[in-house]
């Protein structure tokens, strides 16, 4: 069991949902983070305290899902400090767990 523990390492996943047209500054951002990759998923839908959100005609905004992770709190915390403007200005989410990510 313990050779199978040393295939984990601790990471933040860090999962962030904006309007579509901020999305290249989100992916600009995860870039000068050094960032090693993500998953962008677009055309999100949901509704929050700006109303409901989804990609059809009536709608505010269209909204793209970004998850990634951190694999250090240096790393997370340029992060955070880089996002937060976008999302105070725009509204959006930006969620942080603890993850565990398998070494291969």
């Amino acid at each position: 069991m313990s050779d199978v523990l040393n295939l984990f390492e601790n990471v933040k996943r860090v999962e962030i949902i904006v309007s579509h047209s901020h999305l290249e500054k989100t992916l600009m951002i995860l870039d000068e983070v050094q960032v090693s990759g993500y998953t962008v998923i677009e055309d999100t839908a949901g509704k929050g305290d700006r109303g409901i959100s989804c990609s059809d005609i009536g709608c505010v905004f269209n909204g793209s899902y970004v998850m990634t992770v951190c694999t250090n709190d240096d790393q997370l915390g340029n992060l955070v400090e880089k996002i937060n403007p976008i999302l105070k200005k725009v509204g959006g989410v930006c969620l942080i767990t603890d993850a565990k990510w398998v070494r291969h």
